[in-house]
C-alpha cells in the first residue's frame, strides 16, 4: 500500500485486509481513468464488486460525453450492475463499490437505494473541489447516516495517486461541468 499524506477515515473499525484490497483497486481504478479521460470521459470512475472479488461492473464518468449531467461513475456502474443482475434491489448480492473519489450528494443516495453495503473511496470531496471546482454538493453527517443503514463507509484511500489524476485533468484543459449559479 503506498503512503499517503490523508488518513483513512471509515464508519467502523477498520479491517486491514479490506483496506489493502481497496487499496490495490483504487490505485487500479486511478490508472486505468486515464484511458477512459483520453477517450472523453469525465475524472472519475467507479467499480462494483461482491464479496469474492468478482468484478460485476465498473463505468466511468460520462456526463460531458453523453451530455446527461446524472451521469456520474457510480450512477454508471449501479444501472450496469442493476441491469446485469436484472434487479433494482442490489442488497442479496452483497456489494461493494469503490470510486476513484468520494461520492457527491446524487450518488450517495443512488448508492444508499441500490442496496449496495460498502463505499470505498478516494479524494475526499474537499480536495475534488478546491482542485477541479466542481460543487459536491451538501453531504451531512453522510458517513453517520450510512451506518445507521448498515453500509460501511472507508474514506480518503490512496489519495496521492486520485489528486494527480484530477490535477493532470485540470491542467490538460478538460471540462469540469457545472451549472451556473
Amino acid at each position: 500500500m503506498q503512503t499517503s499524506k490523508t488518513s483513512v477515515i471509515a464508519n467502523k473499525k477498520i479491517d486491514n485486509s479490506k483496506m489493502i484490497k481497496a487499496s490495490k483497486i483504487i490505485l487500479d481504478l486511478q490508472q486505468e481513468l486515464k484511458k477512459y479521460i483520453n477517450k472523453g470521459h469525465g475524472p472519475f470512475l467507479a467499480a462494483i464488486y461482491d464479496d469474492d472479488g468478482n468484478l460485476i461492473a465498473k463505468a466511468a464518468n460520462s456526463v460531458v460525453n453523453k451530455t446527461c449531467s446524472h451521469n456520474h461513475a457510480e450512477m454508471n456502474a449501479i444501472k450496469m450492475a442493476e441491469k446485469k443482475l436484472g434487479t433494482y434491489d442490489l442488497s442479496p448480492y452483497n456489494l461493494s463499490i469503490y470510486v476513484t473519489s468520494e461520492p457527491c450528494m446524487m450518488c450517495l443516495g443512488g448508492i444508499m437505494w441500490s442496496g449496495i453495503k460498502a463505499v470505498y473511496y478516494g479524494v475526499p470531496s474537499s480536495r475534488v473541489t478546491k482542485i477541479t471546482g466542481f460543487d459536491e454538493g451538501f453531504k451531512p453527517d453522510w458517513f453517520k447516516e450510512f451506518k445507521k443503514r448498515g453500509i460501511t463507509v472507508y474514506g480518503q484511500i490512496e489519495t496521492d495517486a486520485g489528486e494527480k489524476v484530477l490535477k493532470d485533468y485540470v491542467s490538460q484543459g478538460h471540462t469540469v461541468y457545472k451549472p451556473k449559479r
